[in-house]
């Protein structure tokens, strides 16, 4: 079947917006971000998840269908986050400004 970012796979898309199932990520994210074929989450606790196309601070260049935390702010609370078209940014509480992609 056809491979669906955000929904792992599936045969077609949706003509008006409906609940999505359960992200793994907590509760409901207080910002998502989408540029270039990238999702960006920040939760409500701090943590960054991405998924889609490019690279995504995981380490790896593989498409991610589903939201994958980026286990480099382990530790660390991220009060902030924006998608470019080929990076993303992060702004942690400490205020340090990480960026990553191409």
């Amino acid at each position: 079947g056809r491979r669906l970012l955000g929904r792992g796979s599936g045969s077609g898309g949706r003509a008006a917006p409906r609940p999505a199932r359960r992200a793994r990520w907590a509760l409901l994210p207080p910002r998502v971000e989408w540029a270039a074929g990238r999702g960006l989450a920040l939760t409500a606790n701090g943590s960054v998840w991405n998924w889609g196309e490019g690279i995504f601070g995981h380490g790896d260049t593989q498409i991610q269908l589903l939201p994958k935390k980026v286990e480099a702010f382990a530790g660390q609370r991220v009060v902030a986050v924006s998608a470019g078209s080929a990076h993303n940014l992060a702004i942690t509480a400490d205020s340090a400004l990480w960026s990553w992609g191409g």
